[in-house]
């Protein structure tokens, strides 16, 4: 496994664009986003039989497969993993707010194809094909790249 800075170069190598990396900083969060509404969508039934908990926000999808890329970004660094942890239950909780005013479903469904169009543009506009066409692990690293990169802004 590449460590994080190999990653990042490799990751940047496609992103040089203005366009393109302003693009990514709307439209990776949410894309992310729009996948934990998507991921909380699912019933959840057999969960809540399992953990018995009644808490909508522990007992969903989005929880179950966060628990499974947190490997990826504990590997990569614990603080990666720390800030990764922090976006996601932030998208939990908001998509959960959302959920109760208006069809989550759909709603992720929407902002997710809008998402990707605005991201297919940003790279049609810098002339180099999506990172993770060569790599899937790609579509983990291009959030935490947009949180790096927004670090360095400020």
């Amino acid at each position: 496994m590449k460590n994080a800075k190999e990653y990042f170069d490799e990751y940047a190598e496609s992103h040089q664009n203005e366009t393109n990396q302003a693009l990514h900083y709307i439209c990776v969060p949410s894309i992310f986003f729009s996948i934990i509404g998507l991921l909380m969508s699912i019933p959840a039934t057999p969960l809540e039989n399992i953990i018995n908990l009644s808490n909508p926000l522990l007992e969903n999808w989005a929880v179950i497969v966060a628990l499974g890329i947190s490997i990826f970004y504990l590997r990569l660094g614990f603080w990666y993993l720390i800030e990764m942890l922090f976006i996601i239950l932030i998208s939990i909780i908001a998509n959960f707010l959302l959920g109760n005013m208006i069809n989550l479903l759909y709603t992720s469904i929407s902002i997710f194809v809008l998402a990707w169009a605005g991201q297919f543009y940003g790279h049609k506009i810098e002339g180099k094909k999506p990172s993770f066409l060569k790599d899937l692990e790609f579509l983990l690293i291009g959030p935490l790249w947009v949180i790096q990169k927004l670090k360095k802004i400020k």
